[in-house]
């Protein structure tokens, strides 16, 4: 079936009962340009949903002898300066290292610059001591990118080969890829886009990086996966691989987190998921201990799967609703707003700025420039510039960031720099 909004991006739903046929909606467009609509073998880019493919793999070459998850990463990935980070820390986010892509973007990255999996591995082999205690979580995409490339050194192969022949091929999932090369052609591939004032937009840019994302499937090739993960989830007591894998506090409470998995300890309706966010795609999948398995793949930058399954979780469970009806109700959802462009300073405004300095960091590329105008201090970046707004003694917020200043802010010789994926970088005047 496929509903309304028919002339927009939209969605591939699946509500799927343990022991019963799945009911399916599919909304919108995979292409806007060919007005192609979304179908059951519309594939997307499910983002983070990822990474529970990667720390299976993982868990097998474990089983297999390739590795130990209490084995020493730099052992694997000499490249690695953190002796004591180990497998299992990468898995669970517990490594310490701060996320790549967080630090390429104080570089001034945009959207259709390029950079490849060796650039963010490099960036994360600068780094030379945790940026939290040990044991803290810090979710980072560079824990599965180090993953992926210690994979691809036990197996002697590539994770998109690897994957195919362990995962892929043996579950019926034909139409899953990880997407190796933006360059790739994948069969019934959905575009993602947001809507601007002059109307829709491309989102994709020129990056992959299989091992944390770029892994592109259907809503059934995905719902193969989960009935494989609600088959190896058998003990009532335990969660998905928590005899190998403990499970433990997340960034998002009350979830725990595991092997590339969220969990919901909830009595009752005892959950694993994960969502997906990347290039304008999103994504959610989740599989109850009961066998219930709820999905959602969204190429509408401001249709977020994630609120979409809240909203279905929140009526499948009403005695008097059809699934279908639930469906389409979650469809309803009103758009996130695009995140507005930030103005930049005119020819004229520059002249009103005061150089405070130019700065850098030994654990993250380029360097940043703080200028003072008035009373507001202002963060360039690549000719990027953010002004900062004072929230409290010597600290301000700029755009997803908090920057400390340890004394006036006349005259700075030093700041830190706190990015949620990437904290405690220090900065030095060059």
């Amino acid at each position: 079936m496929n509903a309304a909004r028919d002339e927009e991006p939209g969605l591939s739903l699946l509500v799927h009962r343990s022991g019963e046929e799945p009911t399916l909606l599919h909304t919108g467009l995979a292409s806007l340009e060919h007005g192609l609509p979304i179908g059951p073998d519309t594939t997307f880019n499910v983002g983070s949903v990822a990474k529970q493919i990667t720390a299976h793999l993982i868990l097998l070459a474990a089983h297999d002898d390739l590795l130990r998850l209490g084995q020493q990463v730099a052992h694997l990935l000499p490249r690695l300066k953190m002796g004591d980070v180990t497998v299992a820390d990468l898995v669970t986010h517990r490594s310490g290292i701060r996320d790549a892509e967080s630090l390429l973007s104080l570089a001034g990255f945009r959207d259709l610059d390029h950079y490849t999996a060796g650039d963010l591995r490099t960036l994360a082999y600068r780094q030379d001591q945790r940026a939290v205690p040990k044991g803290r979580f810090l979710y980072s995409n560079t824990n599965y990118l180090l993953l992926a490339e210690i994979l691809e050194t036990v197996h002697r192969t590539t994770l998109p080969d690897l994957a195919r022949h362990r995962v892929f091929g043996p579950l019926g999932m034909h139409s899953t890829h990880f997407k190796n090369d933006p360059r790739q052609v994948l069969p019934g591939a959905a575009s993602a886009y947001r809507t601007t004032h002059h109307g829709w937009q491309h989102t994709e840019t020129p990056v992959t990086l299989p091992g944390p994302g770029t892994l592109w499937t259907t809503i059934g090739d995905l719902d193969r996966w989960l009935t494989h993960l609600h088959q190896r989830w058998q003990h009532p007591h335990q969660l998905p691989w928590q005899e190998v894998v403990d499970y433990a506090p997340s960034d998002h409470e009350p979830y725990l987190y595991g092997p590339g998995l969220y969990a919901d300890a909830l009595p009752g309706r005892t959950a694993v998921f994960h969502y997906g966010h990347e290039q304008g795609f999103s994504a959610a999948a989740r599989v109850e201990a009961s066998g219930l398995r709820v999905i959602a793949l969204s190429n509408n930058a401001g249709l977020s799967a994630d609120r979409v399954t809240a909203a279905i979780l929140q009526d499948i469970y009403h005695p008097t609703l059809a699934l279908k009806e639930a469906l389409v109700r979650a469809t309803a959802l009103e758009r996130t707003p695009s995140t507005a462009t930030r103005e930049q300073p005119t020819p004229d405004d520059l002249g009103q700025h005061r150089e405070l300095g130019t700065f850098a960091c030994d654990q993250a590329p380029g360097s940043l420039r703080l200028t003072r105008r008035a009373d507001a201090l202002h963060l360039w970046r690549r000719g990027t510039c953010d002004q900062l707004a004072h929230s409290g003694p010597g600290l301000y917020a700029g755009n997803g960031y908090t920057l400390t200043v340890p004394s006036s802010t006349d005259q700075i010789d030093r700041f830190t720099l706190d990015l949620e994926r990437a904290p405690r970088l220090t900065y030095v005047r060059q």
